[in-house]
């Protein structure tokens, strides 16, 4: 499940056990350096590129999951 990959970045890179599908990126801690590691991660591990907007505009694992799913560039 796409949504769980996502999760799994967000977990290594934020340095937490456990994130909510619904946790805000910026109130779990997230700031610009964290997020291009986490834009690297995606580019990487999922084969997507995700403009930094987007991961403004979508700031949870729920809401960018759905995003990169709308795209329909990695299969979930």
């Amino acid at each position: 499940m796409l949504a769980e990959k996502v999760r799994a970045i967000w977990c290594r890179e934020l340095g937490r056990d456990e994130i909510s599908v619904d946790d805000d990126f910026f109130a779990l801690g997230g700031q610009s350096l964290i997020m291009v590691r986490i834009q690297g991660a995606y580019m990487e591990e999922l084969g997507v590129e995700i403009p930094m907007d987007q991961m403004f505009l979508n700031p949870t694992v729920a809401s960018i999951a759905v995003y990169i799913e709308s795209q329909g560039a990695v299969a979930s």
